[in-house]
């Protein structure tokens, strides 16, 4: 897909379904800040190339909400907590602190669907993050304009709504505005919608012309 929100050949995980719709898991999301009132810096962890699903792209950490999680905002939240710890060794001092930043549902017409929360989380001091090289292989620090810039030259693999979110970070100078930003915050669902022009998809956002 590429970063305006046309696709020429899907990408990994964006394969359409010409079927039923699937119902989207629930998942949820951390995106981790560093920079304090200097700068802003997030984690992006690379999933191994061997994965069936995303393989090989960089993603903020993350993952399905498991059973004995339970439901709602606070099943999101510890499995916020746990899928930190398990693909990047962060230890956050527990659900409470996350800020839900946003909310994201896969397209209806796209196979494998998630409902994803992301939360803002800061780097717990004296942690630095680990990958275990299986399910993460890679991961790197970067300015929001950094990684986006580092994806057009291909040096790493984003998908649609991770470049949407970092478009929409790049807007804020350090980590301190972002999360003053995002505290208390209502955060609306966003479901993005796949149009056909001939043999190219293109993804509209609600409030974009044709939605």
């Amino acid at each position: 897909m590429r970063a305006g929100g046309e696709i020429e050949r899907p990408g990994p995980g964006e394969e359409l379904n010409t079927g039923e719709p699937v119902r989207p898991r629930q998942a949820a999301s951390v995106i981790l800040l560093r920079g304090g009132s200097e700068e802003l810096e997030l984690l992006l962890v690379k999933r191994t190339p061997e994965a069936r699903f995303m393989g090989g792209v960089w993603v903020f950490p993350g993952g399905a909400v498991d059973a004995e999680e339970g439901a709602g905002d606070e099943a999101h939240r510890l499995a916020a907590v746990r899928e930190l710890r398990e693909e990047a060794a962060i230890e956050l001092p527990g659900p409470a602190g996350l800020v839900k930043f946003s909310r994201w549902i896969t397209p209806a017409v796209v196979k494998i669907r998630f409902d994803t929360h992301f939360f803002l989380a800061t780097l717990p001091g004296g942690q630095e993050p680990a990958v275990d090289g299986e399910e993460c292989v890679e991961l790197g620090w970067f300015a929001p304009q950094a990684a986006l810039d580092a994806h057009a030259a291909g040096e790493i693999l984003l998908v649609f709504p991770t470049i949407k979110h970092l478009e929409q970070l790049r807007e804020f100078p350090t980590a301190e505005a972002l999360l003053d930003y995002a505290r208390g915050r209502e955060v609306l669902p966003v479901e993005p919608r796949v149009v056909m022009e001939g043999e190219v998809a293109r993804i509209l956002l609600p409030g974009e012309p044709g939605y």
